[in-house]
């Protein structure tokens, strides 16, 4: 089955991915979304991008969205045609800082995390928001990253912390936050 791609030709993103098929000499279909009438919103569309943005990528039934997920897909995919879009593994190790992540920063700054959630789940348990309940700049300030935090799979964080996971999802559906987001 040929790849589907759904986009918009005039998309940035979905114009990168383009680029990475043509280079790897990778045959697809578009499936032009319709941005002009809200195609990207639509409930079908939604379904495959959960943000109702554009490109998606359906690989026969894999479905992944994200310009640069899917074309590292399309790369890594594809490996052996057209242009090698990846560097070697071995000129990988140069980008990655010369070694692993260290692990006793990442100790050290996992540790201060869990304490400031472990004092924002003493007030959030007394309060709706942070300086009380009514959402401030102090709540505000704090929803992008609860959005990373979201996108990159680490709300698990939130989990012994209740009320702080509660306080996240009311920034995340924030109609403030929607719009930045739409």
């Amino acid at each position: 089955m040929v790849l589907k791609i759904h986009g918009a030709k005039g998309s940035t993103c979905t114009q990168r991915v383009l680029t990475a098929l043509y280079e790897k000499n990778v045959p697809y279909e578009l499936v032009a979304i319709n941005f002009s009438v809200g195609e990207h919103k639509s409930e079908k569309h939604m379904k495959i991008h959960p943000f109702g943005k554009v490109p998606v990528l359906d690989d026969d039934g894999f479905i992944l969205f994200e310009s640069r997920a899917i074309a590292k897909y399309i790369a890594a995919k594809y490996a052996g045609q057209g242009t090698p879009l990846l560097p070697a593994e071995s000129n990988l190790k140069a980008w990655e800082g010369l070694g692993g992540p260290d692990e006793a920063q990442l100790a050290k700054h996992a540790a201060a995390l869990d304490t400031t959630l472990a004092v924002y789940e003493g007030i959030l348990s007394k309060t709706k928001c942070l300086a009380g309940d009514e959402v401030t700049l102090a709540d505000l300030f704090h929803v992008s990253y609860s959005a990373i935090a979201r996108d990159a799979g680490y709300l698990n964080l939130f989990e012994k912390y209740p009320h702080v996971a509660k306080w996240f999802d009311s920034l995340l559906a924030r109609e403030s936050w929607k719009k930045v987001t739409s």
